[in-house]
């Protein structure tokens, strides 16, 4: 049996208590939650993807300020998850708002990012079941992608995940010197029942629930 260690997980945005998760040593992974101090690394599997891809259309990196910033802001209501494979952060995936007025409380968009050498690995599949399940304790009732086109990868994962592609953005974003389109997945994850409850910040949803989910979802990692 390998030893176990525990992993830091903030629970009301990224101040106050910390949730522990145990994991194992070694090559073992595990789903946890994003902290503040870890933008550095979460930063470094982005930076690529911003100078070498259409995949994200910002065009700047972001100062490490910015990207901590960022990684608070999400985390104040939205699950902001890395897989970690010993102390190296390998892929994160995050949700956030889908849209701004309030009758939108229930999309959420999500987002996720492998570092190259971990491709095809299971990691970004595993990094959105967890979301997935995070947020429907939260009431979250659709989630939504958008992929770069041509991204084979990325499709197929969202296929594969269960979400119906919605439709196609043409020439939405001028990246790389050519003009690329977007294609929109959907996948509802609860019932659309009449009375909604409303949207609960991550924070104050049942803390072992949410372990249990992280737990559940490192172990799969590792089988």
């Amino acid at each position: 049996m390998r030893a176990m260690k525990n992993v830091s997980i903030p629970r009301q945005g990224l101040q106050g208590e910390r949730w522990t998760i145990e994991r194992g040593e070694g090559s073992m992974k595990a789903i946890r939650f994003a902290q503040e101090e870890d933008a550095g690394k979460i930063l470094a599997i982005y930076e690529p993807y911003i100078k070498e891809t259409a995949v994200t259309f910002e065009y700047r990196t972001p100062t490490l300020d910015e990207f901590s910033k960022r990684i608070r802001d999400i985390s104040k209501d939205y699950p902001y998850l890395v897989c970690v494979s010993e102390e190296s952060i390998i892929g994160y995936a995050y949700a956030h708002k889908h849209m701004e007025r309030d009758a939108y409380q229930w999309n959420a968009e999500l987002s996720v990012y492998i570092n190259k050498n971990y491709f095809r690995c299971g990691i970004g599949g595993t990094l959105y079941g967890a979301l997935m399940d995070i947020l429907r304790l939260q009431n979250v009732r659709n989630v939504y992608g958008g992929v770069t086109l041509p991204n084979t990868s990325s499709e197929k994962l969202h296929e594969h995940l269960g979400f119906k592609k919605l439709g196609v953005y043409h020439d939405a974003g001028y990246k790389c010197g050519l003009w690329h389109n977007v294609a929109w997945y959907e996948k509802g994850i609860s019932h659309h029942d009449l009375k909604p409850a409303p949207f609960v910040s991550f924070y104050k949803i049942d803390k072992e629930t949410v372990l249990e989910i992280l737990g559940r979802y490192s172990e799969y990692l590792n089988s």
